[in-house]
């Protein structure tokens, strides 16, 4: 019987060459293959701009795709070169409601300025370098919403991926006019200075999460098969600094797989997470949803071949049948060393992309004889 597993990896435009032409999207594609991944997240929505010819952007910003690739439409390449190889395609909205990077709003705001995100002193908000549109704006949500249906109508992709700016809010966010008036219609007060305060919170992740919910029914409304993924940051440090309320996204069914971004540079930290996220957040009806987020590069950081060892090893153990990795570039580093890993030992045998019916049964057996040998284990270590 063939192994069913989730084997996925990110493609950035930042630092990698993989969209700059058809000839690399069809290498790239071919490389994953070979090394047993199953499913593919390139990058559609980043910069303010599409990796696709949209009609949207086209109306609303007289700009229709990412100007680097005028006159190309990378998406449907990677949908082709994906496709001749058996790969899954789900495509990744990385910027979400984030506006642009150090670049005060750009062309987004410059031109719908209604759509600015405030923070307590009225400043256009600012966290760790991005800039953001009013996620709680309804006008705003439409945009985003329609961006992601003109992607799911007219390519032949199996999903769309959210991370951790889609669904999400700085919360230091929600001080423009508007939001402050809706806050004041439903609790006769203004919100208050503090943006962690409890009612507050809860309040802004509420209209985020109802955001989802309406995302999944309107593309599943489209094609019930298709897969709603999101990859947040680590619960509960997610919720208290951009709103991302992922237990209840979890316990109301919205979403068909998650990934946490557990961007840990060793082992022991990265496992000390998985224990907290399979003992705490995760049930036996929804670990079957879970599929880690590993970083195997960033910057001049390279995961060691024992490090990535260690992480899958760990996930099979706790029942977690799947993870992906960020980012492509990592597998070719010295001369594709880590992908030569991934072939030889846990990606040697091809494995199955789960089906939604797979995602959403549950593992309830697999994750209780997981911990009946991780109980084992640490017997063995204490005698």
């Amino acid at each position: 019987m063939a192994k069913v597993e989730i084997r996925g990896v990110w493609l950035p435009t930042t630092d990698s060459k993989v969209f700059n032409s058809r000839e690399n999207i069809a290498q790239a594609m071919d490389f994953l293959a070979q090394t047993g991944f199953n499913v593919v997240f390139p990058v559609v929505w980043n910069k303010g701009a599409t990796m696709y010819p949209s009609q949207l952007m086209h109306q609303t910003f007289n700009t229709e795709i990412n100007p680097q690739f005028v006159g190309r439409d990378p998406l449907a390449e990677v949908v082709t070169e994906a496709r001749r190889v058996g790969l899954k395609i789900i495509p990744w909205f990385e910027y979400g409601f984030a506006s642009s990077y150090n670049l005060n709003g750009g062309q987004l705001l410059a031109k719908k300025p209604e759509w600015t995100a405030r923070d307590s002193q009225g400043n256009l908000l600012k966290k760790n370098g991005f800039e953001w549109l009013n996620a709680l704006d309804p006008e705003v949500q439409d945009f985003m919403l329609n961006i992601i249906l003109e992607v799911v109508k007219n390519y032949d992709v199996d999903g769309i991926q959210g991370d951790d700016r889609l669904p999400a809010f700085p919360s230091e966010g929600g001080y423009d006019r508007e939001t402050q008036e809706r806050y004041r219609q439903q609790f006769g007060e203004n919100p208050p200075k503090n943006f962690k305060d409890g009612r507050w919170l809860q309040w802004r992740a509420d209209i985020l999460t109802e955001f989802l919910a309406r995302l999944y029914q309107e593309v599943k409304a489209i094609n019930s098969n298709l897969l709603i993924s999101i990859t947040p940051n680590i619960h509960d440090w997610a919720y208290k600094e951009y709103l991302q309320d992922s237990p209840t996204w979890l316990k109301r069914g919205l979403v068909d797989m998650i990934h946490p971004q557990i961007y840990r540079r060793d082992f022991l930290s990265y496992k000390s997470i998985i224990d907290k996220l399979v003992n705490e957040q995760f049930t036996d009806n929804t670990l079957s949803k879970l599929a880690p987020g590993i970083l195997m590069k960033i910057g001049s950081y390279h995961i060691s071949s024992e490090h990535l060892l260690q992480a899958i090893e760990y996930n099979r153990g706790c029942g977690i049948y799947g993870e992906i990795f960020f980012f492509y570039e990592g597998l070719r580093q010295e001369n594709n060393a880590l992908a030569e890993v991934l072939r030889k030992s846990p990606y040697a045998q091809s494995a199955v992309f789960p089906s939604l019916s797979d995602l959403n049964q549950g593992r309830v057996s697999k994750k209780t004889s997981s911990i009946g040998q991780r109980l084992l284990r640490f017997l063995k270590n204490i005698v």
